[in-house]
């Protein structure tokens, strides 16, 4: 009986990808190539490997879900929404704080958003897992950052065409008031705005899997944050069915650590570790 074999990639897209030139498309108006607004070290080989396993082990494959990071470029965690109390630009990855922005080191450039913007922080940092941090505006939607590496996507339109099925596709990260790491839910879940809540359907297929095969980037990241909050909504006696593949993803530059203990804590938890290597053996004998 054929098992069902499903595989997770989280945020497979151009902006996380450290591309070669070969890989970069040209800005329309200055012919100039553009470049990935946050490349992850690692990154494209990872995707070259997450193409690969798809190609080969296709006839295998019960089903793909792809999560994207869909950002506005006015959003919360962008350098577009703050300034500093002198009233400068703020830098990408600068960390802030609920009491820094009370002290007056930062601002929202918009004076009427500073309620909200305090009520996130102060609700951010009371569930204990990240700091406020500023990236680089990254996955506009409608870029060519957001777009997925042209292998992931090559993959598995070919595995739609073959099996005719659908690639499920998740986006997340719309609403600008709010972080959304996780494909399962935002940081702090907008009461208004169902997308940023608990993705049920999500977690309900995924939990009918036999294996889960976790792939994407960043692992310190968005496939942390979404493995995370799987395990907090599967059943413990289906942890297992968890597989994070960690050739298959990499790590954002200086949060190494992050990823290892990640991936340590979640093997403690009953998570299968692996690589590539390992899983398209059983996604060959499921054919």
């Amino acid at each position: 009986m054929k098992r069902n074999l499903q595989v997770l990639i989280i945020d497979p897209q151009n902006d996380f990808c450290d591309l070669p030139p070969a890989y970069l498309a040209r800005d329309a108006h200055s012919a100039e190539p553009l470049s990935p607004a946050l490349p992850v070290p690692g990154a494209h080989a990872d995707m070259l490997r997450v193409a690969e396993l798809i190609n080969k082990g296709a006839d295998g494959i019960s089903g793909i879900s792809i999560t994207l990071d869909a950002h506005h470029r006015y959003d919360i965690a962008h350098p577009t929404f703050w300034r500093t109390g002198q009233g400068a630009a703020v830098s990408p990855f600068t960390s802030i704080s609920a009491s820094a922005v009370r002290a007056g080191e930062y601002q929202p450039r918009q004076p009427e958003a500073l309620p909200r913007a305090l009520a996130y922080l102060d609700a951010l940092e009371a569930e204990g897992r990240y700091q406020l941090m500023i990236w680089p505006v990254h996955c506009e939607i409608g870029s060519w950052g957001q777009n997925v590496h042209a292998d992931v996507r090559a993959a598995y339109n070919a595995w739609e065409e073959k099996q005719l099925g659908v690639v499920n596709k998740i986006n997340k990260g719309s609403n600008p008031w709010t972080e959304h790491y996780s494909a399962v839910k935002a940081e702090v879940p907008d009461a208004t705005d169902p997308d940023t809540q608990l993705n049920q359907q999500l977690i309900t297929e995924l939990s009918k899997a036999d294996r889960v095969y976790i792939t994407g980037e960043a692992g310190s990241h968005c496939v942390k944050a979404t493995t995370e909050h799987l395990v907090e909504n599967f059943d413990a006696a289906d942890l297992h069915k968890l597989v994070l593949v960690t050739d298959c993803m990499s790590a954002v530059t200086g949060f190494d650590a992050q990823f290892e203990g990640f991936v340590r804590d979640m093997g403690a938890k009953g998570l299968q570790i692996a690589k590539m290597a390992d899983v398209l053996p059983e996604l060959l004998a499921n054919a």
